[in-house]
């Protein structure tokens, strides 16, 4: 090769290499937060106070990584931390990031030269069949071998930045689903919150129902007594009959919820139900939070891990249409060959054997039958499926907020006007009591005054259920602190523009 040749191919190489750092199509931006306030009214500082607590909205408050802590439940605590080791779905997320992250480092690839080294060892003998055609007569040829070992080396120049934005796809890509594994993580401390809460409210439930079969079945023995002495008309009895028997059909489902939350708490933590031995949860042993962080809108667009993975797949389509305008352009690749070729291995690596070439070439798309620009609209109306899909993420997450802090002002009213409830039914019975120790009613009127107290204490225990489970699902809903967990790696995307 001439060296003129070499310097201008040289020359085309710093050029080439120079128009890499371009990128086509449009970069990434995160989309700003909304300027909105969080709920239609302002909202207070904390809760009215219900059941001696008061919940207190701390705005602007950070979030725990371990906010289920709050709880105060040893039970609790051990079995999220048994979920986030042993829970299939958790590994499958786990794994599902580490395929993305090595897809992305396999992509890489595009980005660097390939090299291939090869060896040959070949035995050929030729014809002579043209030497016998001229009326030749030479010796019949004899086989020999030939050795060959070669290097090669191409590259194709990402000019346009084609193959950066198709990394950039799929580090994007390794971003949402880390987002999904830590709104995974979420979902389950989340949920396992709520079933222990669902659990104790149902242990309370059952044995206020108990109490009150137990009350009737009573009424219902004292009533038998008075039909037999004459003193009470055999239709009371019959009206108590029904009476004891509606309440009694109540405690089934309330029992086949119980065991069905404790098989759902067995799956959570990844263990079969028939080895699943933890501790009954008790509403005495869950504590009321009574500071709840209340995030800034601008915060809570980066706090929340499904708002964060539809960032990510609107970056991700921002990317395939960076790819889709650059599969319009030309396409430069460069290769090169380098190698020995000869009789024998001792002889293999001279000057004599060697061989090598140089070759550069462009590719640009003329016809494609519309292909490409039919390639470049679909982009276009992905990223705009893309850009819809996270707005209604943002919306559904503000709606999210909004109707857990309503929940919570009103689940202090409920749970104040419970309580008032179960005091006045408490209060009712004991006079009762009195009275029936004066002889002013029958005990008849005590079974019934406690009848009214345990229905009241059944409202009570759900008002109060009902305010710690809506207390977990602001902690979910602010984004449940992932930002301050470090049992799960940050995702490889250091390749992105």
């Amino acid at each position: 090769m001439k060296p003129t040749g070499f310097l201008n191919r040289s020359k085309f190489l710093l050029l080439a290499g120079g128009l890499s750092a371009c990128a086509v199509g449009p970069n990434f931006h995160a989309p700003k937060a909304p300027d909105v306030p969080l709920t239609p009214a302002p909202l207070p500082v904390a809760t009215q106070a219900a059941a001696g607590q008061a919940q207190n909205f701390i705005l602007a408050g950070d979030i725990s990584g371990d906010w289920w802590n709050l709880y105060h439940s040893q039970e609790l605590n051990a079995l999220i931390a048994q979920a986030f080791v042993h829970n299939p779905s958790l590994q499958a997320a786990q794994a599902t990031l580490r395929e993305a992250e090595e897809n992305t480092r396999a992509g890489e690839g595009a980005l660097l030269p390939s090299i291939s080294g090869s060896f040959q060892d070949q035995r050929q003998r030729n014809s002579s069949a043209p030497s016998k055609a001229q009326g030749f007569s030479v010796p019949a040829p004899q086989p020999y071998t030939l050795y060959n070992a070669s290097l090669s080396v191409s590259y194709a120049f990402d000019i346009f930045g084609g193959a950066r934005r198709q990394v950039e796809n799929l580090a994007a890509k390794v971003t949402y689903q880390h987002d999904e594994l830590e709104a995974a993580y979420l979902a389950l401390s989340a949920n396992i919150v709520t079933a222990a809460i669902n659990e104790a409210a149902l242990h309370a439930q059952i044995d206020d129902t108990n109490a009150i079969i137990a009350n009737q079945q009573h009424e219902l023995t004292i009533l038998n007594a008075q039909v037999s002495l004459g003193g009470a008309a055999a239709a009371n009895v019959l009206q108590q009959q029904a009476s004891l028997a509606a309440e009694e059909a109540t405690l089934p489902p309330l029992q086949s919820q119980l065991a069905q939350l404790r098989n759902q708490l067995a799956a959570y933590v990844g263990a079969f139900p028939g080895n699943f031995h933890a501790s009954d949860f008790t509403l005495q042993s869950l504590h009321l939070p009574q500071d709840v962080p209340v995030s800034l809108p601008s915060v809570l667009v980066a706090q929340r891990p499904d708002i964060a993975a539809a960032a990510a797949q609107m970056h991700s389509a921002m990317a395939l249409l960076g790819v889709a305008d650059a599969n319009m352009l030309p396409k430069i690749t460069l290769t090169a060959d380098v190698g020995h070729e000869g009789l024998s291995p001792a002889t293999l690596f001279t000057p004599q054997t060697l061989l090598w070439s140089l070759a550069a070439g462009i590719t640009q798309p003329i016809f494609e039958g519309g292909t490409l620009t039919a390639q470049r609209k679909a982009a276009v109306a992905a990223l705009q499926v893309a850009a819809a899909q996270y707005q209604g993420v943002v919306i559904g997450a503000f709606q999210n907020v909004a109707d857990v802090l309503s929940a919570l002002q009103y689940d202090a009213l409920t749970l104040g006007a419970a309580q008032t409830a179960a005091d006045a039914a408490a209060k009712s019975l004991a006079v009762t009591q009195d009275q029936y120790r004066l002889g002013a009613v029958p005990f008849t009127a005590v079974l019934s005054a406690q009848t009214s107290y345990q229905n009241a204490a059944i409202t009570l225990v759900k008002a109060s259920a009902t305010r710690l489970a809506d207390t977990a699902a602001l902690f979910q809903a602010m984004g449940g602190g992932w930002w301050h967990r470090n049992d799960v790696s940050a995702p490889c995307c250091g390749l992105i523009p």
